[in-house]
């Protein structure tokens, strides 16, 4: 970029917000505008499905604080209609154009719609914004009867763990046929599915609702597996999207969000970095393969190294390659995973922790540890991430002293039949490794 600049960041969330400190902790003096569809400024996502809709927290409680003055043009609730890259513009409503000299696109996601859903309906829900949230609050509190939910992702989840918090009959109907077995494997997904149950969440998996019928007293659902069920609210939390309509038709390439060059770099764009939910990049330390992270810790480094790389510009930009780490709660029960367990071809136990009520689940792929899923097991976990990172070094990392280690036995007897591999290049190390730990990482909740 050339100064003086004009940096426009679209998306008034968390990845913004830190974007937006970066640039001024860097040096960055020129004139800054924050647009964000919604009308509230920054807040604690996370706490929406937990202290929110419990009452532990209010909505000022989740504002999140600027740790610098950024000294920023808010522009809220306001909504991008959409960007022309080349003439460095973007366009708003009333025919309001902006130009910039760098942009950030950290617009994040939103709620995906299902078709015959009555939205309509002020007792069908779903939960995105604060303001989904205070809806969720007051249509919980104006009733008695069960509450439905619609998706057994995390937020469906945690919102489950909220409802039952307030001693309300909940119910979850998810296509899976378990809870979290997309994020968790089969093993924990199971793990995951007893635990609500244990704490009496009824649930509806492997089903679907086929017909929506709202009542006077409730909305009634009809299911695919032939029963119905009927409930005072019904909350849809059946998956997000990216944030991209308002990209459409601007020449950058759009593909599960918008794709970017392992620098956060927009490909094709010089002067357009992404951060967030909405970024899909390489990761160069698992893959070259682009994906998207929606997590919390995500959202705070990648908004950061966007903005770096922003004032950098693209000949000098370095590639972003994080350790992804996030943490959920369930029933009180601690769930942290680090690094990439989708990447894992196959799980393996890594024991009962010393320390820690439950245990560590490792998921491998050629003898690369991917990641690790640890319950009520911190300490593990952190040190496990260690060698997650030593298995999987960033372009650019010195050579770890360290060399990799057999695999435990207890381990590889752990393997799933006929998947189990023997490899003494990349096996993974013993327990002595808990000994090892050079530098704990930060860890932050789910979204």
């Amino acid at each position: 970029m050339s100064r003086p600049e004009r940096v426009v960041v679209v998306g008034a969330g968390l990845a913004g917000l830190r974007a937006a400190e970066r640039l001024r902790e860097l040096g960055f003096t020129g004139e800054l505008t924050i647009i964000g569809a919604e009308a509230t400024p920054p807040y604690h996502r996370p706490a929406l499905s937990k202290q929110l809709l419990t009452g532990a927290m209010k909505p000022v409680d989740l504002m999140l604080p600027a740790y610098r003055e950024i000294g920023a043009r808010w522009r809220l609730n306001t909504q991008v209609q959409y960007v022309v890259p080349q003439k460095r513009t973007v366009r708003l409503p009333g025919g309001e154009d902006l130009e910039y000299d760098g942009l950030i696109i950290a617009t994040g996601m939103e709620a995906r719609r299902i078709a015959g859903v009555p939205y309509h309906d002020p007792r069908v829900l779903g939960l995105r914004t604060m303001q989904d949230a205070i809806d969720i609050e007051r249509a919980v509190s104006a009733s008695r009867g069960p509450v439905a939910i619609v998706g057994g992702g995390f937020t469906g989840c945690e919102i489950a763990c909220s409802m039952r918090h307030l001693n309300r009959e909940v119910t979850i109907i998810g296509r899976s046929p378990n809870l979290l077995g997309n994020v968790l494997g089969p093993q924990l997904g199971e793990w995951m599915t007893n635990l609500h149950r244990d704490h009496h969440v009824d649930l509806a998996l492997e089903t679907s609702v086929r017909q929506w019928v709202p009542r006077q007293d409730g909305i009634e659902m009809h299911l695919s597996d032939g029963t119905f069920l009927l409930a005072s609210c019904a909350i849809v939390v059946a998956g997000t999207v990216p944030a991209t309509s308002w990209l459409r038709g601007s020449g950058l390439p759009l593909d599960d969000g918008v794709v970017c060059e392992p620098t956060c770099h927009v490909v094709g764009a010089e002067d357009v970095v992404a951060a967030g939910d909405v970024a899909q990049w390489p990761n160069l330390r698992f893959s070259d393969k682009p994906r998207r992270l929606e997590h919390w810790l995500n959202a705070v480094e990648m908004g950061r190294a966007a903005a770096e790389n922003l004032l950098a510009g693209r000949a000098a930009a370095t590639p972003f390659t994080p350790m992804p780490r996030f943490w959920t709660e369930q029933f009180g029960i601690r769930i942290m995973a680090s690094g990439v367990p989708k990447m894992g071809t196959e799980t393996i136990s890594l024991g009962t922790p010393e320390r820690g009520n439950g245990t560590v689940v490792g998921y491998v792929d050629d003898g690369r540890l991917m990641g690790v899923i640890g319950i009520d097991s911190p300490g593990a976990v952190v040190t496990w991430t260690d060698t997650v990172l030593r298995h999987n070094p960033a372009p650019g990392d010195r050579p770890t002293r360290v060399a990799p280690e057999p695999i435990p036995a207890q381990a590889l007897a752990s393997r799933a039949p006929n998947r189990a591999r023997a490899n003494g290049r990349h096996s993974l190390p013993t327990r002595r490794d808990l000994q090892r730990v050079v530098r704990p990482p930060a860890f932050a909740p789910a979204y």
